[in-house]
């Protein structure tokens, strides 16, 4: 297996048995992979619908939070419980185009020296006008505070190794801080032009006032450990071979 798709998602009754069966028609023979879903303390029937479908798509997985948890805790489940080297998030209600996964994929299969992560950079969002201008507040706060260089670093589409992510330090919210903690341990981090869909059934969970205001303290935090991190490097080894 060279590929875990990790799909964290809440309360998406509606979206989660087409977004089944569509990463699964487009992943199959492109890659060996398997699908986790991580049900975060759904009560709208999201388990049902994983339950039913698990049965109709060979290697998907679900796993379920007893109360709800966060994306970032449902992330940190998903990427524990997989069994490939390499790990691919998409989100679960049916905006992110499974065929991206690939496209990432293919990039950091073919390339002689891979990212640290590469991440998704949607081009044309399909949200509402309140949803878009606060991500780009907070986009564009974010990227001039710490740096990181990314333009969009809420897209759901990411791609990295499994022992980098569990390597970063983690707290609730860390999911929208991926690319400053990857490129904190030296790795160079990619965004890649993505595709973005409308959602076709239930809501959005996060509004201006959990991804704005509440990001600031989490960027206070991404601050304090861009700063304490130091990375000296190695330039000798003592007990080598001296010949």
């Amino acid at each position: 297996m060279k590929l875990s798709v990790v799909i964290p998602l809440c309360d998406e009754a509606g979206n989660v048995e087409a977004l089944c069966e569509e990463l699964h028609r487009k992943l199959a023979g492109e890659v060996a992979h398997e699908l986790l879903f991580v049900d975060d303390g759904s009560s709208d029937g999201t388990f049902e619908a994983l339950a039913r479908m698990r049965a109709k798509v060979p290697g998907m997985r679900v796993l379920r939070h007893a109360c709800n948890a966060g994306q970032s805790a449902a992330m940190l489940t998903g990427v524990r419980a997989a069994r490939a080297d390499w790990v691919a998030t998409l989100d679960g209600d049916g905006q992110n185009d499974p065929a991206d996964v690939l496209k990432l994929w293919s990039r950091a299969a073919t390339e002689p020296d891979p990212a640290g992560l590469y991440i998704g950079h949607r081009l044309a969002r399909h949200d509402d006008r309140v949803r878009i201008v606060s991500s780009r507040v907070a986009n564009a706060v974010r990227s001039r505070l710490l740096g990181d260089g990314v333009p969009d670093t809420g897209c759901g589409i990411k791609l990295f190794r499994r022992n980098v992510f569990l390597a970063l330090p983690y707290f609730d919210h860390m999911h929208r801080f991926l690319p400053a903690l990857v490129q904190r341990e030296g790795l160079r981090v990619m965004s890649v032009p993505v595709s973005h869909r409308h959602r076709l059934a239930g809501r959005s969970k996060y509004g201006v006032g959990n991804r704005l205001w509440a990001g600031i303290v989490d960027m206070a935090g991404v601050l304090w450990l861009q700063r304490r991190r130091r990375q000296p490097g190695l330039t000798w080894e003592a007990g080598g071979d001296a010949r």
